[in-house]
């Protein structure tokens, strides 16, 4: 099979053309994840494919049981789930065997206990930084607990009112800096195993599936004999806390960008909050820290970039 796919990727990276996308191709196996494929987004994994296939090709070669696994990467709501599924989609009508798996199902906790977690270590962050700082009283106590239950104490404005909150926030988001992303927040040693054993030719692996609350926690059994290519799409595939990526692709947006993107796909009903803009900040800080290591880079306006382009209008982006 590997010789054959190989030959299949010889003669796309001569002439491929990009077949019609039906509106109800396969998707990531998140569950409950439903997307709408748009021209945006057809036109960007276009760009990111066709800047894919010869490292993937290389990839492929390299292997001895003809397995590659490409992540497909970049913050909260940059079209990572459609283009994943595209380039799925384009690998498949081709011949070549694709899996599109969401390293989504990989956090250690669901969504909306992630998410208080998050939460958590901020406050606590925070609220050490004002002891540290000296400038934690009984009053301002009070004061930071009606922020809190307002959900302004990571609102950088009301440091114009409350200067002493300033280490406060600081010093939260370091705390938090220290979680996301983090194998506190995300089971790499798991996804790490799936990656192993599918490069190494196991034919059926066991898969977590996770939801978005308590009850939604199981494992389905995907049959790999016939997958020469998986497609993982996940924020934290270029991150280099886990191993089995080979062909690491970056979606680029900026903070704004990603905000505007997150609020369109309306997925989280507290998308809008200071909170959440605080850790797409800190998210996109480490995006762009390992982009070095990216082999493949995309823009929002679907232009492959290189390294110092996409350094350049990170820059001009904030």
């Amino acid at each position: 099979m590997k010789e054959h796919v190989l030959h299949i990727l010889d003669q796309a990276l001569q002439s491929w053309q990009a077949p019609a996308v039906p509106q109800d191709i396969p998707q990531g196996d998140m569950p409950g994840d439903k997307v709408w494929i748009g021209p945006q987004s057809i036109e960007k994994a276009q760009v990111a494919f066709r800047a894919v296939l010869p490292h993937l090709r290389e990839a492929l070669v390299q292997n001895p049981a003809g397995k590659a696994v490409v992540a497909v990467t970049g913050g909260s709501g940059v079209m990572k789930t459609c283009v994943s599924a595209l380039l799925t989609y384009y690998l498949n009508q081709l011949g070549v065997g694709a899996f599109t798996l969401s390293g989504d199902n990989y956090p250690r906790r669901y969504p909306e206990l992630n998410d208080a977690e998050r939460v958590r270590i901020f406050r606590l962050g925070g609220t050490r930084g004002l002891v540290e700082a000296g400038v934690y009283t009984k009053e301002r106590a009070a004061l930071l607990k009606d922020l809190q239950l307002a959900d302004l104490d990571s609102d950088p404005q009301q440091c114009e009112e409350h200067p002493w909150l300033a280490p406060y926030q600081q010093a939260g988001r370091e705390a938090l800096t220290q979680y996301l992303g983090t194998a506190n927040e995300q089971e790499y040693d798991k996804i790490q195993q799936v990656l192993g054993q599918f490069k190494a030719g196991q034919e059926k692996i066991w898969l977590k599936r996770m939801g978005r609350d308590d009850t939604a926690l199981w494992f389905e059994e995907k049959d790999f004999s016939q997958i020469s290519v998986v497609v993982l799409e996940w924020t934290h595939g270029n991150s280099g806390l886990f191993q089995g990526v080979d062909v690491p692709v970056l979606l680029a947006s900026t903070p704004a960008e990603t905000r505007e993107y997150r609020l369109s796909r309306g997925r989280d009903a507290n998308a809008d909050t200071a909170f959440i803009t605080m850790v797409i900040q800190l998210e996109q800080g480490k995006i762009e820290a390992r982009a070095p290591y990216a082999q493949v880079i995309v823009s929002k306006s679907c232009e492959v970039l290189t390294l110092e382009e996409y350094q350049r209008r990170m820059a001009e982006g904030r």
